[in-house]
């Protein structure tokens, strides 16, 4: 489990983008793989410093992290270990890199041309119901993209040759204009001429792929969803998108998710209302009844004696899950006194002998205008 993105980058809940940005520029300074020689601990230091970096710098991650933690922003649990080094140093270059700046530092010309070459993401849809939620689902998804080619692994040259790095910008990707005038010397950088900015020159590329490392395929991808989510969520599945270019880092699966309406509940957050038929010697004895709940099962409801229609019975943790704890919500039962349309003879008579026994009713009553009353104040709003 990855630890609280705060801690990683040693800010307090309320740091501003400024001191967000300042914090992550020096831990990653720290643990820059290019100052540690490769070393592999701080490798995956620099991948957590990235990811929490990434969450807390962009407002709507960030809300999401506060009010559900990881699960809100990764999808099913994912954690940093999932957050691709190329992706976590094009996260470092697009703030701080820049030919002449931390490449020159480094000597990362070639690490950071890869980064930048990362593939598209894919955005797709995952149609759920409300027992998946309860209960969270697994799905197969057919998913048409780019994929490395398999003649050239992806390289792009013939017979799978290492492409030749560009002598112009020595595989940089960009090359330093320096422009001397009144006030000083100037220095631009721009996109390589030579090699548009890849690094690389392919003098002989694939005839599969003509050179571009990638080729149309389709493939199957299992998704797993959690107990929980709701359709303001979707899960992040990294580097499942589409192959970059020329062996370039692939991009990541974003998942919408779908939830259709249930028939037979209604659903407030992770409490859960349903409706109860009884008839009129049923909520006059009382007794106890079975109900459904979300996850399919059926749970023992006791209906007190002389329960009236609109009343709200509860079952506390028989709701739906909470995407961050797994805490369940609460079922709330509305008991809904069932009226015979036809009556027969015997039944007739039953009743106008009742009738005669019970005592008279106030005509007042506000039963009817407090239901939805009622109702609000079992579901706690």
């Amino acid at each position: 489990m990855a630890r609280d993105y705060y801690e990683v980058l040693g800010v307090e809940r309320t740091a501003s983008e400024a001191e967000l940005k300042k914090a992550y520029r020096q831990l990653a300074l720290q643990h820059h793989p290019d100052r540690n020689n490769g070393d592999k601990a701080a490798e995956e230091q620099f991948k957590e410093l990235t990811e929490a970096y990434e969450v807390l710098r962009d407002p709507d991650k960030r809300t999401r992290y506060d009010r559900y933690g990881v699960a809100g922003v990764s999808g099913a649990g994912a954690s940093y270990q999932h957050f691709d080094l190329s992706e976590a140093l094009s996260v470092f270059m697009r703030d701080f890199g820049g030919m002449g700046g931390f490449d020159a530092i480094f000597g990362g010309g070639e690490r950071s041309r890869r980064a930048r070459s990362r593939g598209q993401d894919v955005q797709l849809s995952v149609r759920l119901t409300l027992a998946d939620v309860a209960k969270g689902a697994k799905r197969k998804v057919k998913l048409k993209t780019l994929e490395a080619c398999k003649t050239c692994k992806g390289k792009g040259t013939a017979n799978g040759k290492e492409p030749e790095r560009c002598k112009t910008c020595a595989g940089a990707g960009e090359v330093q204009r320096a422009t001397n005038s009144f006030f000083g010397q100037f220095v631009s950088v721009a996109a390589c001429p030579t090699c548009h900015g890849e690094g690389i020159v392919i003098h002989d590329p694939c005839t599969e792929c003509r050179g571009d490392g990638r080729v149309r395929a389709e493939r199957t991808l299992d998704i797993e969803v959690p107990p929980g989510v709701s359709a303001s969520n979707y899960l992040t599945l990294r580097s499942e998108g589409a192959a970059g270019p020329r062996g370039g880092p692939k991009g990541d699966v974003i998942v919408a998710l779908e939830i259709a309406d249930d028939e037979h509940f209604e659903r407030h957050g992770d409490d859960i209302l349903t409706q109860l038929p009884l008839s009129f010697s049923e909520a006059a004895l009382g007794g106890e009844f079975k109900v459904l709940t979300p996850d399919g099962t059926e749970a023992v409801l006791k209906v007190p004696s002389g329960t009236q229609g609109g009343a709200v019975l509860t079952l506390r943790g028989r709701g739906l899950p909470g995407l961050n704890d797994g805490r369940k919500g609460s079922l709330h039962v509305r008991v809904q006194v069932w009226t015979p349309t036809r009556l027969t003879a015997e039944q007739e008579t039953l009743f106008r002998k009742l009738a005669s026994m019970e005592p008279g009713m106030s005509r007042d009553d506000s039963l009817g205008r407090k239901l939805w009353e009622r109702v609000r104040e079992a579901l706690g709003s």
